[in-house]
């Protein structure tokens, strides 16, 4: 039967029956049942093909109860205190391999400086119920962090010219931390079946971690995670430069929109390149944990260059490009004179930045604080496990020990926790009203191309504090009228326009915009020429904001004829709140001269209106 290959457990179902392995004097170990039982079932048709019965001496009922390769830890152990050695350690012989741990050599494996030698599998450090916490607990975060980095793409996809340069990079952020917890996900649905080598109980071969790129699945996973994780710490420092450039030198979104393709080849070439040279070096590590691949999960030197270093240089990068654009900030804040309503959105501008900043910076400091912990104590943590394990593995112990410890696994939760929660501060950005009038307004089919968002965008973007961020401190203040540069890097949608746009669309939003543009209008406006249709010309003169009618009254405009073709215009105030306007003409030729273009630009604002018009001939014009 054995030449016969019927069963693959066969043969070393066989010699642990009839040639055990060696144990203390007048101690014997017998197999497990299952291990019996699998190789009865896979040889039974061809024995009886044959005519062979099972012999009796190998009844799986008189075998124990249990699920474990052969030759089990407990049968390796004597019946003495397993924690001392029966000879004590002489010197110190490093770590030895054991021979369940072996890997071929062509897959090109390491382990604590060790080649063709792999780490246990599921985990070196805890238990399987611990382990089955840890995985449910990643599973159940990762959901979290996955509906709301979706739910911010979602938005953006909704409306994608609310969302312009500098916070366009906090959408490509989302995204990359969507993929982070989606390829997290995965590997609580995979469980261990990525992460881990199957066992070969037929070659004294127990499951071992994955490593390299042999196992495609394993590599994609990693592709994606390290890739996404590097990329997403782009995306911020790319969102404090895009800050910097709004609020120092006050490029506008047109001039940082041209740097665009800049921004898109470092934030993805970048990460790009650490991937591949990780891929050419072989250094992908299977995640007994979480059963997804990583680096540096076994191998120091991986985590320090290809973890901590490129992480660390986006945290002092990008703090120092946000310190500097809110110190920008808020000296614009104290020196240029601003409405107080302009004040109290650029004040909302300022603590947003911040605390997304913070949500952000938290998670990713705890995060390196754990490589770092890992980093310092991974050596010791080895070696309390050589120790615990050698006398079950056959392998020499370790020679005068003196730190011994075990890792928490409250730290690695802590960890897994802080790289999935590192992307859920995207919604803290664009949770607004606005959100939830394009969210209700897109599930009611009711949404319109150029509708309320953008003309409520127009009416908040009317304020001009904006421009004044442009001019020089020193120079006077000149209120202008409604208008967009875009010559050089100084264009109107500044740094804090960001501050504006935010605000949702409703009537009394629409109305005050309305009246700050009539009475920016009317205070720098000079006077213009209408002709008419007979000929002659009509200068409309405003007077100035300060110079307004109280609110309620009823202006009325009465001009005398001048000469003979002169006519009459009156305007009538016919409600309290100036609902209804009504201009009424007469003239001696019956002309009727539509002056709805003036009434409309004060329509529906009390006390704001036309105070004088004047017919006059061409020339006096």
């Amino acid at each position: 039967m054995v030449n016969l290959q019927c069963s693959p457990d066969l043969r070393m179902f066989l010699c642990a029956l009839y040639a055990p392995v060696c144990t203390e004097y007048g101690r014997m170990t017998l197999p497990c049942r299952r291990l019996c039982l699998q190789a009865k079932s896979d040889c039974y048709k061809l024995m009886e093909m044959f005519g062979v019965s099972w012999p009796e001496e190998m009844d799986c009922n008189r075998l124990p109860d249990c699920d474990e390769s052969y030759p089990r830890p407990v049968d390796l152990l004597s019946s003495s205190d397993s924690t001392e050695s029966p000879i004590s350690v002489q010197r110190d012989y490093g770590f030895w391999c054991p021979r369940e741990l072996k890997i071929n050599p062509e897959l090109g494996y390491s382990f604590m400086g060790v080649r063709d030698c792999s780490p246990p599998c599921p985990n070196m450090y805890f238990t399987r119920e611990e382990l089955t916490f840890a995985r449910y607990f990643i599973g159940v975060v990762s959901i979290v962090c996955l509906s709301a980095t979706l739910f911010t793409f979602l938005t953006f996809l909704i409306d994608v010219s609310r969302f312009r340069y500098p916070e366009r990079p906090i959408i490509f952020y989302a995204v990359c931390y969507m993929m982070v917890s989606l390829v997290f996900f995965l590997g609580f649905l995979l469980e261990d079946r990525v992460s881990c080598n199957a066992a070969s109980p037929g070659r004294f071969r127990a499951s071992t971690v994955t490593q390299g790129s042999h196992n495609k699945a394993c590599t994609l996973l990693f592709m994606v995670l390290y890739f996404f994780t590097m990329a997403g710490s782009v995306w911020w420092v790319i969102l404090t430069i895009t800050w910097f450039l709004a609020a120092v030198p006050k490029w506008g979104s047109e001039a940082i929109e041209k740097k665009a393709l800049l921004f898109h080849a470092c934030a993805w070439g970048i990460p790009g390149i650490l991937t591949v040279t990780l891929l050419a070096m072989n250094k992908i590590e299977g995640d007994g944990i979480s059963g997804v691949c990583f680096v540096g999960l076994y191998n120091l030197t991986a985590l320090r260059w290809f973890l901590l270093v490129p992480l660390g240089l986006d945290v002092v990068v990008g703090v120092a490009l946000l310190l500097a654009g809110i110190a920008a900030l808020n000296r614009v804040r104290m020196e240029i004179p601003l409405e107080k309503e302009n004040q109290e959105k650029l004040v909302k501008f300022m603590i947003r930045i911040g605390v997304f900043s913070v949500l952000y910076l938290v998670p990713l400091l705890t995060v390196l604080a754990c490589y770092l912990y890992e980093n310092s104590y991974r050596a010791v943590w080895e070696t309390t496990w050589v120790q615990e394990k050698c006398r079950d593995y056959h392998i020499p112990c370790p020679y005068q020990v003196e730190n011994t410890s075990r890792p928490d696994l409250a730290l690695f939760l802590i960890k897994y926790l802080m790289m999935l929660i590192v992307g859920i501060p995207s919604v803290f950005w664009i949770g607004s009203k606005k959100t939830c009038f394009e969210w209700a307004s897109f599930f009611h089919g009711k949404r319109r191309k150029d509708g309320m968002v953008n003309e409520s965008r127009q009416v908040l973007q009317e304020p001009d504090f904006a421009q004044l961020l442009l001019r020089d401190p020193n120079t006077p203040i000149v209120r202008k009228s409604r208008g967009t540069s875009t010559q050089g890097t100084s264009t109107h949608a500044s740094s804090t326009h960001l501050a504006m746009l935010d605000e949702p669309p409703s009537a009394s939003t629409s109305r005050a915009g309305s009246v700050r543009s009539a009475r920016s209008k009317m205070s720098s406006y000079h006077g213009s020429l209408h002709r008419s249709r007979d000929g002659r010309y009509t200068a409309s003169s405003f007077r100035a904001a300060d110079d307004r009618m109280p609110y309620g009254s009823m202006p009325r405009l009465n001009d005398q004829s001048q000469s003979r073709h002169c006519s009459t215009n009156r305007l009538d105030s016919l409600s309290r709140h100036g609902s209804t306007q009504r201009l009424e003409s007469q003239s001696r030729h019956s002309s009727i001269r539509d002056l709805g273009s003036v009434t409309q630009a004060v329509l529906g604002v009390p006390g704001n209106g036309i105070h004088r018009v004047l017919e006059e001939d061409g020339a006096t014009a």
